[in-house]
């Protein structure tokens, strides 16, 4: 009897703690592990233990990443959750490319289209279309709000062509490339455009971005966490994205060897850390479209390959003006059938409010045939 309550008490002890501390213990200790590791590593750590050490580390703050952007999103509410993701991983983003830039010099010139345009592909592709298929595998035929989709996707499309498109056929400068005073106009229309998406978003017209039949002040899924549990996975979702940026900035000349060695093209680099730094962003959209939250998961993939590209070009055009290193924007004549083809099966695919796994398989295999052509021009 003693011990029966005994155990009782250890186990209302426990329930009491888990309470107090809501936050799972490897949530918290990958992040900081991954954050003492790097602290630690010299110029010299690139053995294969380090290697090791540091895969399975950015592996386990990817997952991380993803709860607490889950807890953060959920405690905000659509779409607002999800933006807040998009934004964190774009800056994270963002921060890493201008770090290689200012690193590389001006060797480095294509630096950011390629990595822009390799998180365009892989989002529109290869997200979208595994939220498709998983989604509508598991629950047949999902639907989603198609006012909001409509408009990111029309943003995306003028953002793009005007950035990565547009460039190869002016004529002040030689493409690929801007003049100065373009450069300074395309990256200003693009904050415009973004801002005008967010806008829309998040004031005017909320209710776009919702699911089907949602209630503007009322989630239609589990209690929200309080406001301990929210703010402590806020901090642990920004240092879990720089984590994530940085041990993928550390392995970038280990993956540039190997690349290398297997007589790669270079832009598979770019690939490789687009897929990495897209990772906690795309699992959590797999998750929301998994458990039947398209719109989520739709929100969370458009939403990031809008802020990729609105965001990411005017920070690299002001790093290419202070310098006065060329900035190379155009993609050549296969990416750019790739790119039209993206946009315009994405149009059609959802284009209906409703989604089975047919378009999954298409754009997947689009994603394939991209990541086919970049490895076999």
């Amino acid at each position: 009897m003693v011990t029966l309550r005994h155990g009782v008490a250890q186990m209302e002890r426990f329930a009491s703690m888990a309470e107090r501390f809501p936050i799972p213990l490897w949530s918290a200790l990958g992040p900081i592990a991954g954050a003492v590791v790097l602290a630690a590593s010299g110029p010299g750590s690139q053995g294969l233990a380090w290697i090791t050490v540091s895969v399975a580390l950015l592996l386990t703050t990817v997952f991380a990443a993803v709860h607490h952007a889950e807890v953060v999103a959920h405690k905000v509410g659509e779409p607002f959750g999800t933006l807040i993701l998009a934004l964190a991983i774009t800056v994270i983003e963002v921060a890493l490319i201008v770090s290689l830039m200012l690193n590389g010099g001006p060797a480095t010139a294509a630096l950011a289209r390629d990595t822009v345009f390799a998180a365009v592909m892989l989002i529109l592709n290869g997200i979208i279309g595994l939220c498709l298929l998983v989604g509508a595998s598991r629950h047949h035929e999902q639907r989603f709000g198609l006012y909001g989709v409509s408009a990111s996707l029309t943003t995306i499309a003028a953002i793009a062509i005007l950035t990565l498109v547009l460039p190869n056929y002016t004529t002040t400068v030689p493409g690929p490339v801007y003049s100065p005073s373009q450069l300074i106009f395309v990256a200003t229309i693009s904050l415009v455009l973004y801002g005008a998406f967010v806008l829309v978003q998040t004031v005017r017209h909320r209710d776009y971005f919702l699911p089907p039949g949602a209630k503007l002040d009322a989630e239609t899924h589990a209690e929200p966490p309080g406001a301990w549990h929210a703010s402590g996975s806020g901090v642990l979702l920004l240092l879990s994205l720089v984590v994530v940026v940085l041990l993928a900035k550390s392995l970038a000349p280990t993956i540039e060897l190997m690349v290398s060695t297997a007589g790669a093209p270079k832009t598979l680099v770019g690939i490789i850390i687009a897929a990495v730094v897209l990772m906690p962003e795309g699992l959590a959209a797999f998750r929301a479209a998994r458990a039947n939250r398209l719109q989520t998961s739709l929100n969370l993939a458009l939403g990031s390959a809008l802020a990729s590209i609105g965001l990411t070009i005017p920070a690299v055009a002001a790093v290419s003006i202070a310098t006065g290193w060329t900035l190379t924007l155009g993609i050549d004549i296969k990416s750019t059938v790739l790119l039209l083809l993206s946009l315009f099966v994405c149009s059609l695919s959802l284009g209906t409010g409703r989604t089975t796994v047919l378009q999954g398989v298409v754009h997947l295999v689009l994603l394939a045939t991209y990541l086919f052509i970049t490895i076999v021009p």
